[in-house]
């Protein structure tokens, strides 16, 4: 599926006939219309923005998904236990590792992240949810 198309099937248009001409629904419609009139600006100015900021999220929710898919198996638990705000120590019991060699996954993976801590790397992450690591 094309990055056109999922972003028609996030939005809840479909297709008329015809070439590139889609239908938006009646919520979506309102939608746009109510935040055109409290920006001050009309839809059809609205709309290559909007457009902009879905295609920006959609490319850096799948540029997260790369750097998820980079990482090794107990990197993602590390990932996901650090997440959760457990310390290393505490990640270190539960997955019966020294200290020292979580210590080393959390470096690699704030490299693989391009993040510079923990903290940042819990801000990027924040709408995952990882309880299935609980």
């Amino acid at each position: 599926m094309s990055i056109l198309q999922r972003f028609l099937d996030w939005i809840g248009s479909r297709q008329k006939s015809g070439p590139r001409y889609f239908e938006v629904s009646e919520s979506l419609h309102v939608s746009i219309k109510t935040l055109a009139e409290h920006e001050g600006r009309s839809e059809q100015e609205l709309l290559p923005d909007l457009l902009a900021a879905g295609l920006s999220q959609y490319r850096s929710t799948e540029e997260l998904w790369l750097q998820w898919e980079a990482l090794s198996g107990r990197e993602r638990d590390v990932t996901a236990l650090t997440c959760l705000g457990l310390t290393n120590r505490q990640i270190a019991a539960r997955l019966s590792l020294s200290p020292e060699t979580v210590k080393t996954h959390i470096r690699n993976i704030l490299v693989k992240f391009n993040s510079k801590s923990k903290e940042e790397l819990r801000r990027i992450l924040a709408g995952w949810d990882f309880s299935g690591w609980m």
